[in-house]
């Protein structure tokens, strides 16, 4: 039987909690009636016990235990022993070193302390980290912006040999994101920055983030969950400790954190409709607009169908920077994926195809919309190898059924096909039509998403944002 990756379980209890509470277990000598190991020890089965039916996962911080030598030690596996098998434990040690230790490290986690993930430091790169993700039920939390005020001295620091300059935390996403392959790589961004927590989101959409900060750290609850949960409601860990460890009821204390995520995830869900638009990709939105890309009125469709939104990218290639611009918005969303080359759909995608490949040196390729009657009668143009993989380039996502011809001339060809890349998702059931067929469908912007940023920016007057809308929500449309 298939082994369930880390946050598959982790998910799968998010989803039947209907929370996102982590319970840190941390036995602060204060805390305690007695400075022993014994007392630590305690101190945490007893928040244990209150909290079990509650807690997402416990996430106990080695340092307490340590702190008091082997004893110590032998206390903390104590406590990792007494919480359910079905409650996973992230054990905070922030561990980082060569490749032969975290090979200890690794062994000491896992097997002897038997927790089921563990936050660590990236600073030594790749090898540090892959003797912890070997098996998939493993987990790893990378630090990536940490919740301390020191935290700038080097997470914010700019890298300008990345062709767009990125802050460190930044990059640290980047990669996360790509050693991501066994679902069991997760990030550490903290909940006293939600800005960094917003962008590291965009950065890296899909993982879990471990948010610590909120309460005793002053980060505050519904700003950090408003910036780092996935569309879908979850994604985010919100770990909780001497708030509810030093409440006169800590159950009661963890019932109402609880109460409180779900109002604030009710909040936001009334107030963001669709995706949020990625800060880096506010000019590109207004330069769509202005360009005449989007535009608001009375239009009739192909369908034959009246719109007030008309969507036209084909004009990007008359404007060069605007071009260049929304190709580096499809390289944010490619260099996530795995691919060989690219694969422009005829006509609009081919010159934004051509920017990204330009500005990346990734292969393009580009099926005919009708083959060849001479010469080679080649049905796809370009230089490719059956068995390669290829991320398909389009302009627009609709119903997503225009793709599937140019996909299946792919496939005949022998070229592997999983990836979809759009710059506009007009959310009328292309994700739900191309995910049916096995395809995934990425795209810079939904509709909804532009709308959103253009009523915030009072680009457009409300009564055609509300027109648009109306059109999205139609069964017709």
């Amino acid at each position: 039987m298939e082994t369930q990756s880390f946050f598959s379980c982790l998910e799968e209890r998010a989803r039947k909690l209907d929370s996102l509470l982590c319970v840190g277990l941390d036995p602060h000598p204060s805390d305690l009636i007695e400075n022993t190991a014994s007392a630590a020890r305690d101190f945490c089965l007893r928040l244990i016990s209150a909290t079990q039916d509650l807690a997402v996962a416990f996430k106990p911080n080695a340092a307490f235990f340590e702190s008091y030598g082997a004893e110590g030690w032998q206390a903390l596996a104590n406590v990792i022993a007494a919480i359910p098998d079905e409650i996973p434990v992230i054990l905070d040690a922030k561990r980082g070193d060569i490749s032969s230790t975290a090979e200890a490290y690794a062994r000491s986690v896992f097997e002897s302390l038997k927790a089921d993930a563990v936050t660590l430091n990236p600073y030594l790169g790749q090898d540090s980290i892959a003797p912890f993700i070997k098996d998939p039920a493993h987990g790893i939390f990378v630090l990536c912006k940490t919740s301390n005020p020191g935290s700038g001295d080097l997470q914010d620091l700019q890298l300008i040999n990345t062709g767009k300059p990125v802050m460190v935390y930044e990059k640290v996403a980047q990669l996360a994101e790509k050693w991501n392959a066994l679902d069991n790589v997760g990030i550490v961004v903290g909940a006293t920055y939600p800005e960094a927590l917003h962008r590291v989101r965009m950065l890296a959409p899909n993982l879990w983030i471990l948010a610590p900060g909120v309460g005793a750290q002053g980060g505050e609850l519904s700003a950090a969950l408003a910036s780092g949960l996935r569309i879908d409601g979850l994604g985010m860990l919100v770990p909780v400790s001497r708030q509810i460890s030093r409440a006169t009821h800590p159950r009661l204390a963890a019932e109402q954190i609880i109460n409180d995520i779900r109002q604030a995830k009710s909040e936001i869900a009334m107030s963001k409709p669709g995706k949020w638009v990625p800060a880096e990709t506010n000019n590109l939105a207004e330069g769509l607009l202005q360009a005449g890309c989007v535009q608001f009125g009375n239009f009739t469709l192909k369908s034959g169908l009246q719109s007030p939104i008309y969507l036209d990218l084909r004009r990007l290639v008359s404007m060069p920077s605007l071009l260049a611009e929304a190709g580096n918005a499809y390289s944010e969303l490619l260099q996530k994926l795995h691919f060989d080359r690219l694969a422009a759909l005829p006509y609009a995608a081919l010159p934004i195809a051509t920017a990204v490949s330009l500005q990346n040196d990734w292969p393009l390729i580009y099926p005919r919309k009708e083959a060849k009657a001479y010469g080679t009668r080649a049905e796809i143009e370009g230089v490719y190898q059956a068995g390669e993989r290829v991320a398909v380039i389009d302009d627009l996502a609709t119903t997503g059924e225009s793709k599937f011809e140019a996909i299946e001339k792919l496939k005949s060809a022998g070229l592997l096909v999983e990836d979809v890349v759009v710059l506009i998702d007009r959310q009328s059931g292309a994700v739900e039509s191309l995910a049916r067929a096995g395809y995934r469908l990425h795209s810079v912007f939904t509709l909804t998403g532009l709308l959103d940023y253009y009523e915030a920016h009072h680009s457009i007057p409300n009564e055609q944002i509300s027109a648009a809308r109306d059109f999205i929500k139609s069964p017709t449309n």
